[in-house]
């Protein structure tokens, strides 16, 4: 009987790194436009501040039906061309790309909140394997570095779709203003480049960036003619609950509290600086229009600042842990997202988001980068589709709860939901602390 020993993976280069991640500059650019100006087109269509949160359920339950389904299929994928997650890549560009175009043009409020299901749907069958392929192509000891990078491809791509409708405004004299309450021609101008960034970058990850076959490729191939049937692929999906290690569990509790700060953050960001600063709830007036341009940059630079953080917190987490960076990034956040209620002069808004990118570029990094070791290697994509429950379960609590919490407790004020949502990101912070890393226990 002879033990099969993994070899440690070779370690990459920078620009191997750069290719393999690179598709995430496009993902975030989607999803960056989406979070900066969704609850802006719902309420340009006519969509009441109640409303937001039960439209916003698009979004995590397409992750919560997509993430894991994705994840197995992958785990049991292997073609000698496409390999593993690539085609996964592939297809959901291809299906995002469509939804960015679409978006815009919508012309009544259902059309929007039915085209955000696709593009969610589309970009999570994208997003989900990017994750698994750090895990697949890189030894633990480049696993933070690689999740970093893409931590800063997230930023950098983010900032750009954050910026844009401004960028059409300022600099290039589209309009700006909802004409007969259809969407302004900046929104509309930025999706269209949100299309064609989303499917040229994965496509640059999908022929750049090769992937390795399964170590014992016949037994691979022996196990995936075992497992088909939906009957077996849906029981395997669904124990996995049963199954997931202490780390997964642990860090559950974490993205729990910290996806209904952010939750809160994208669905009311725009609403309330429009209440708060700019002295307005008309969603059809031009100081409306302006505060969503004004919330664009304030993500703009959240994002910004997580592009600088992601190579800095690498560093920083190997000099102490990354549980100690993990639960300082979230206090910070946390007391900077729930300072916005007390700005009303919207320059002093850009001091909280800096607070902001530095809990973004650890939340993207760090809980991925401390699963990552926590993990089978041969389950990589599952578990880490199956733990977007713990980022997906939240949003849904968020969007049932939210509007009734702002309009019976808040009297509508959603500055005050945001402040909320800050309490909540320092909570997330203290649970980081029970948090058990492997790398912890190997340091020592």
């Amino acid at each position: 009987m002879h033990m099969q020993i993994s070899l440690p993976k070779p370690r990459l280069s920078f620009w191997q790194l750069w290719n393999m991640s690179f598709g995430f500059f496009g993902i975030q650019f989607g999803f960056a436009l989406q979070n900066a100006n969704t609850s802006r087109i719902f309420s340009t269509l006519g969509a009441q501040p109640d409303d937001l949160p039960l439209f916003w359920l698009a979004a995590p339950v397409t992750g919560l039906l997509v993430q894991p389904i994705i994840g197995y299929l992958s785990d049991n994928t292997w073609h000698p061309y496409w390999g593993r997650r690539r085609p996964f890549f592939f297809l959901g560009a291809i299906l995002a790309s469509t939804a960015l175009f679409l978006m815009p043009n919508s012309s009544v409020l259902w059309m929007a909140v039915a085209v955000l299901w696709m593009m969610d749907a589309a970009i999570n069958v994208s997003m989900e394997p990017f994750r698994a392929f750090v895990g697949d192509k890189l030894d633990s000891s480049q696993q933070t570095a690689g999740f970093a990078m893409q931590t800063f491809f997230i930023g950098c791509g983010a900032v750009i779709a954050s910026l844009l409708p401004m960028i059409f405004s300022d600099f290039f004299g589209v309009s700006n203003v909802p004409v007969a309450g259809m969407i302004p021609d900046t929104v509309r101008y930025s999706f269209y480049a949100g299309g064609l960034v989303f499917l040229l970058s994965v496509m640059w990850t999908v022929f750049t960036a090769g992937e390795t076959a399964p170590e014992n490729l016949e037994k691979f191939r022996a196990e995936r003619r075992n497992s088909k049937g939906f009957g077996i692929a849906f029981a395997e999906i669904c124990g996995g609950f049963v199954k997931m290690p202490k780390t997964m569990v642990q860090l559950a509790f974490v993205q729990f509290f910290t996806w209904i700060a952010l939750f809160a953050m994208w669905i009311y960001t725009g609403t309330a600086i429009a209440d708060n600063v700019f002295g307005t709830t008309d969603a059809q007036s031009a100081a409306y229009q302006s505060a969503g341009n004004w919330v664009g940059i304030m993500f703009g630079v959240y994002n910004g600042v997580s592009a600088l953080a992601a190579f800095i917190l690498p560093i920083l987490a190997r000099a102490t842990s990354r549980k100690t960076i993990h639960t300082a990034c979230l206090l910070i956040g946390g007391v900077s997202l729930a300072s916005i209620f007390l700005i009303t002069q919207k320059e002093l808004l850009l001091i909280p988001m800096v607070g902001v990118g530095i809990a973004w570029a650890s939340i993207l990094t760090m809980p991925y980068a401390i699963l990552a070791g926590a993990l089978p290697a041969r389950r990589m994509g599952y578990f880490m589709g199956l733990f977007n429950f713990f980022v997906v379960i939240p949003q849904i609590v968020s969007g049932l709860l939210l509007g009734f919490v702002t309009t019976h407790f808040f009297n509508g004020h959603t500055a005050q939901t945001l402040m909320l949502g800050g309490a909540s990101m320092v909570l997330a912070g203290v649970l980081t602390l029970f948090v058990t890393d492997k790398a912890d226990i190997k340091k020592a």
